[in-house]
């Protein structure tokens, strides 16, 4: 039995790990909170936040909204965060643009299946070989979330691209004749290279991928002094492939410990998934699997979290009761 605490309030809200909770879209429920037994007849007015399946998220803040993904270390999931969380955001209705901005490795397309489709990137764009309208993909599965590779696969970046290349390249989807995108999701690449300092420079907030190993928090932890630096404050964490097996045989760190140690706020909690693999070699995200995955709901709950600048609190594993045999009564 897994428990979530909502950040608004005091309440459990208690999943089962065998069953799956609601998805976005053909359950029109609301998730009822079970109460501790410290507080078992709570007053009505003590409820103030609870999860409805049964309306649009508002979304907050200016639009576009820039995010940018990142994590320091490579493997993480920064892609696979990408992929699943900007489609999320294009069934709830929100308009996406994703952006491919790691030069000569990229592999977004893989994972959204539009690798045949991409003709033209930003480097063309910026020579004058294109228009923006014909490097920008659209899916055919959501018309409403686009791809923008920033090169071919096996290229170098141009001299002169830089973070001001990218700016403008936002500046740009903003003055569009079809519209301003609500979310421009970046995908950064691995390092804190110049790359890195390209894909961050027009975001105003930013995703934090990592997983519960030492290797991976400590990059973190400079990334995040990183992003700080360059002005970027509304930081969320998304903690990715976390097996509760192992946390409960203090294997590894809980959730509540990466948050401790690296201070901010919780977005998401991605369990190990091995549909994870599947649904990369088939180009076909999680969030679109049915039925649906445990992985993929996360990222669907993620993505709503992000819409309305939305956090939650992690708290710690329940053990699961010893049996209690006949020497039992006995003191044994």
């Amino acid at each position: 039995m897994l428990s979530l605490r909502s950040i608004h309030s005091n309440h459990y809200y208690s999943i089962p790990a065998t069953t799956h909770p609601p998805t976005l879209f053909n359950h029109p429920k609301t998730l009822k909170p079970t109460f501790p037994k410290s507080n078992p007849n709570p007053k009505p007015s003590s409820i103030r936040s609870v999860l409805q399946w049964n309306r649009k998220p508002q979304l907050a803040g200016d639009t576009p909204r820039v995010v940018v993904i990142t994590s320091g270390k490579g493997g993480v999931g920064k892609t696979t965060t990408t992929a699943n969380v900007g489609l999320s955001l294009a069934r709830l209705g929100f308009s996406v643009v994703a952006i491919d901005a790691d030069v000569g490795l990229r592999n977004l397309d893989l994972l959204l299946g539009l690798e045949n489709r991409v003709n033209y990137t930003v480097v063309e764009v910026l020579n004058g070989d294109c228009r923006l309208d014909q490097a920008l993909v659209r899916d055919k599965r959501w018309s409403n979330f686009e791809l923008l590779c920033i090169s071919k696969p096996r290229s170098k970046l141009p001299m002169g691209f830089s973070g001001k290349a990218l700016v403008w390249l936002v500046d740009a989807l903003k003055s569009r004749q079809e519209g301003c995108p609500d979310f421009i999701i970046i995908d950064c690449p691995a390092g804190i290279d110049a790359g890195f300092i390209t894909a961050i420079t027009p975001a105003n907030e930013a995703i934090l991928v990592t997983t519960p190993d030492i290797t991976s928090l400590r990059d973190a932890d400079r990334v995040t002094g990183l992003l700080e630096c360059d002005g970027i404050r509304d930081i969320k964490m998304m903690v990715n492939r976390v097996r509760t097996d192992m946390i409960k045989g203090e294997d590894m760190m809980s959730v509540l410990d990466v948050q401790e140690m690296l201070g901010l706020a919780l977005l998401g909690v991605i369990p190990e998934d091995s549909e994870v693999i599947r649904s990369t070699n088939r180009g076909y995200p999680l969030v679109l699997n049915k039925p649906p995955t445990l992985a993929g709901l996360a990222f669907e709950q993620a993505a709503w979290r992000l819409v309305e600048q939305d956090s939650m609190k992690a708290v710690m594993v329940e053990e699961e009761p010893k049996k209690r045999g006949f020497f039992s009564f006995f003191g044994g």
